[in-house]
């Protein structure tokens, strides 16, 4: 509890970083009450085509050309950007500790089959990889968050990797060979519990791009058609930009916030978490 305290008590020293989590925290609400504000479908058709927001208001942030309520679809999107977002980073997360760890520990040829297999992923570019991954795979809610699991790990192998490398030769992991400790323990039970700062502060920021990454994807008509996304809101409100622009405009000022929220606590979690800035 105290290091919880002492935790929050560096990370509200940034103003921005307590907005952004105040933003956050606002967001993940959204998503939690849409079943109750909301309990019916999304998709249905509510009411007359095209209200403009408070116009009526009982649908305060306007209908859609099929008269579905926009405000509705934006709380219901909001569970589906941070559903996929947060599967997808911890499935990436997953794979790139792994890899990481086990590269950086044991070297040799260990860590040069590891790296080029990274570095092959790397040089895709990872959201054109995406889209040929959910292509192949089909646009269903499972291979999306496959889609950018395998295209967000190589990061996060890397860091891993530096870490361990730099935490294998410290004097409590020597200790640990000389009590008999399983190579899997100190890996597991030693290392890696000391490289969790920077994992953290990556994990927020996957998550933002993963929430960017589905998007895109649902945008151009790869999305589940069975879940409601920000991003397929966007591309269904394009065709009436010219004479409804905030069916464009709500999603997508939904995905600035949540996305800049996870950017301000990253940057927050960072300055509380850096042992260099907690001696000022």
């Amino acid at each position: 509890m105290k290091a919880l305290l002492d935790l929050w008590r560096l990370f509200r020293r940034k103003r921005t970083a307590v907005l952004g989590l105040a933003i956050f925290i606002a967001i993940v609400a959204a998503a939690l009450l849409a079943p109750v504000l909301y309990p019916d479908d999304p998709a249905d058709m509510v009411a007359a085509p095209l209200l403009w927001p408070g116009e009526d208001m009982a649908y305060p942030l306007g209908t859609d050309p099929l008269g579905r309520d926009v405000a509705a679809g934006i709380m219901h999107g909001a569970r589906s950007a941070l559903m996929i977002g947060g599967i997808s980073t911890l499935v990436a997360l997953a794979i790139g500790i792994t890899v990481g760890a086990l590269s950086g520990y044991y070297g040799g040829w260990v860590n040069d089959v590891l790296m080029r297999i990274t570095e092959m992923f790397q040089t895709m570019p990872q959201f054109i990889l995406a889209v040929v991954l959910v292509a192949i795979f089909g646009p269903a809610l499972t291979s999306i968050i496959t889609a950018l699991a395998l295209v967000s790990w190589p990061p996060v192998a890397r860091l891993v990797r530096a870490e361990v490398m730099s935490l294998r030769e410290r004097e409590f992991v020597q200790s640990c060979y000389v009590i008999g400790m399983s190579e899997r323990s100190i890996i597991f039970g030693q290392i890696l519990p000391n490289c969790l700062t920077p994992i953290i502060v990556t994990a927020s920021i996957m998550v933002a791009t993963a929430i960017l990454t589905e998007a895109g994807l649902s945008f151009l008509g790869l999305g589940d058609p069975n879940v409601l996304t920000w991003g397929a809101m966007i591309g269904a409100g394009r065709e009436s930009l010219r004479s409804a622009w905030f069916l464009v405009a709500e999603p997508g000022l939904a995905i600035i916030l949540v996305v800049l929220s996870l950017n301000l606590v990253g940057e927050g979690l960072n300055d509380a978490l850096n042992p260099k800035l907690k001696l000022r």
